[in-house]
């Protein structure tokens, strides 16, 4: 008997949906349910990270945009859920933001699949290209509208002359 009591007034922790429900015996038979989210590994942005997100900002590229950019770049792989909590984005903004990012090659998606293949399935996404060739990428980008710019208003100014 005094086996099984120990049992019973032991905590009883069950996996559920990636969180810890852990029932507590607290006398007469009742049960206390308490939540708690699993531990996780995840990128949270530091001072320099938010200040490259201005400077992105800065330079044209959509908020939402440049911080998946970032978070991404800094993991070798992540889902969606995770770019949300590590970059503090709500999931269309994470969707939106993860479709101009393959459209410009510069991550890659693919799904896993669940254990009994019901649901949806999960999309994991990686950089497949360094955050130092983006920049170059951007800064090139930038040059040319740049130019175009100064072109244009070259020729303004011929115009009105």
């Amino acid at each position: 008997m005094s086996s099984q009591r120990e049992f019973l007034f032991a905590p009883r922790t069950i996996d559920f949906f990636q969180n810890i429900v852990t029932y507590l015996y607290i006398g007469d038979n009742i049960w206390c349910r308490w939540w708690a989210m699993k531990k996780t590994m995840s990128v949270v942005f530091d001072d320099n990270d938010n200040k490259a997100v201005d400077l992105f900002v800065d330079l044209g590229m959509p908020r939402n945009l440049a911080k998946t950019l970032l978070y991404v770049s800094q993991v070798n792989e992540c889902r969606s859920a995770d770019v949300e909590h590590g970059a503090n984005l709500r999931q269309p903004e994470v969707s939106l933001a993860m479709q101009e990012l393959q459209r410009r090659g510069w991550v890659s998606k693919r799904d896993l699949k669940k254990e009994k293949g019901k649901g949806r399935p999960i999309h994991i996404y990686k950089a497949t290209v360094s955050l130092d060739n983006i920049v170059e990428q951007f800064e090139q980008e930038k040059t040319k509208e740049f130019e175009k710019i100064k072109h244009n208003m070259y020729e303004l100014k011929t115009l009105l002359d």
